[in-house]
């Protein structure tokens, strides 16, 4: 089976639109195309993918609606027409699904939000739960309120970090390019479309150009810098023409058209490797021998019964050590709970977890996913 046949099974993407295609090069929303991504994002879902949109546009929109020439450099200018062009991007990316009985919802993020900890895991659980609930979520850059030193830059590296907060199989980039070339087309008509590669190749990055679209803030390096981004945690990612028919429907059918940037480990693989290798542990979690038993050898989650007791101070979704009752590490994953709440869970079967906090966050302690066996 080919790789692009393979896409065609991925079940969680991230769909990126850049600005001139939004915003038809600067001459308004581009209500016919945007109708037309939304029909293929919608039959896409009926397939069984889920689906998170990352969508440029809102300055690009602020600055046509306001009738300036060009696209302003000062922030100050950049917030005011993101402010003034959220509200009809918005409101056209609703009326489009509405027409399809599907509700959206606005996730405004900055990199300050997912710097943050706490606030990355809250931004993650509520694209997950919008997720579940069959909600499409419409994900843009916080620009109204981001001061220079948090902004993202561009979208593109939004995406790839949506990508990693949703753990996300495919990160698609729509873009007003056929893909990634092995030069810039725009001066060199020798250029050659590049089909496949791997996302961390060095070689891809000294091919691109810096140089963004009139209306957007990302060139071709930038989404060369997310697809390698997107890689770290496992996801493939798709650069591709948003003007190409159905280019949606093309990547569920197996054909997908572009520059297809693969990663070079399997997606659990890499995160479990990025938990094991570049996180620092803030505290330990003594389990009973049948649990260190059953997340040793059977693979399974950590649950709160099988915790005899909690050391450390750490946060929810920060890394904890797993010990067996001979202080042997087994495990490290992060923990779903702060260390006051799980110390009151330690022994405590998962159906009372409500009883004995008032919430719940997870029924587990650490999910198997978040975790890497060590013995």
């Amino acid at each position: 089976m080919t790789d692009r046949k393979r896409l065609g099974r991925a079940r969680r993407w991230v769909v990126k639109v850049g600005s001139a295609l939004v915003t038809d090069n600067g001459r308004g929303l581009d209500t016919q195309r945007i109708a037309a991504w939304v029909r293929q994002i919608v039959e896409a879902r009926a397939q069984g993918v889920e689906v998170v949109l990352v969508s440029s546009g809102s300055v690009a929109a602020g600055v046509q609606r306001l009738g300036w020439p060009e696209r302003p450099r000062a922030l100050h200018q950049l917030q005011t027409a993101a402010a003034v062009g959220q509200m009809g991007l918005v409101q056209t990316y609703e009326s489009q699904f509405q027409q399809f009985g599907l509700k959206t919802a606005q996730i405004l993020l900055t990199h300050d939000d997912l710097a943050d900890r706490q606030r990355y895991l809250n931004a993650r659980m509520t694209l997950r739960s919008l997720l579940e609930l069959g909600v499409v979520p419409v994900v843009n850059e916080n620009d109204t309120v981001a001061t220079e030193e948090f902004r993202f830059g561009d979208n593109d590296t939004l995406a790839a970090l949506v990508s990693n907060l949703i753990e996300a199989d495919l990160l698609v980039i729509l873009t007003d390019q056929p893909g990634l070339y092995d030069a810039d087309p725009r001066e060199n008509a020798n250029a050659q479309l590049i089909d496949q590669a791997e996302a961390e190749d060095p070689a891809l990055e000294a091919m691109c150009s810096d140089a963004p679209g009139v209306l957007g803030s990302g060139g071709m390096r930038a989404k060369v810098i997310a697809a390698r981004r997107a890689a770290r945690a496992g996801a493939a990612t798709l650069i591709a023409s948003g003007r190409e028919t159905d280019v949606l429907q093309q990547i569920v059918a197996g054909n997908a058209p572009g520059t297809l940037l693969l990663p070079s480990r399997e997606p659990l693989a890499a995160r479990k490797q990025w938990i094991a290798g570049q996180l620092q542990a803030r505290g330990q979690v003594w389990l009973d021998a049948g649990a260190a038993r059953v997340v040793q050898h059977q693979g399974r989650s950590l649950l709160p019964v099988g915790v005899t007791r909690v050391d450390g101070r750490f946060r929810r979704g920060e890394m904890v050590v797993c010990l067996d009752a001979d202080g042997k590490e087994v495990a490290r994953g992060l923990i779903n709970y702060d260390a006051e709440a799980a110390q009151k869970l330690a022994g405590l079967p998962s159906d009372q977890i409500e009883a004995r906090l008032g919430y719940v966050t997870e029924p587990e302690l650490i999910h198997r996913d978040n975790m890497v066996v060590t013995a």
